[in-house]
């Protein structure tokens, strides 16, 4: 995958992620973001592969997401390889 498409699922995932009103507010407590910032830092780099850090936290999470929205589960898992950082991604 190449990072302008790992980009655009990983803003389709944040979409998703701030329509969730229970994992929005733990998503915002793990990267000590508010509202404002988030909106502000929504297209930058490093954003966007926390959205997919989060989100690979929990399968529960990554096949929700994937049933609402007919996405690749394993999308998720290649859009994070091909955000800079994803090559050390330890899965542990």
């Amino acid at each position: 995958m190449k990072q302008d498409s790992a980009e655009a699922l990983a803003l389709n995932i944040l979409a998703w992620l701030v329509g969730d009103d229970d994992l929005l507010p733990t998503f915002l407590g793990s990267t000590g973001m508010d509202g404002a910032e988030l909106r502000a830092r929504a297209g930058e780099a490093e954003v966007l592969s926390a959205v997919l850090d989060f989100l690979m936290m929990n399968d529960e999470w990554v096949n929700r997401w994937a049933d609402e929205t007919q996405g690749d589960p394993m999308g998720v898992m290649r859009a994070r390889q091909a955000l800079p950082g994803g090559e050390q991604v330890n899965w542990t």
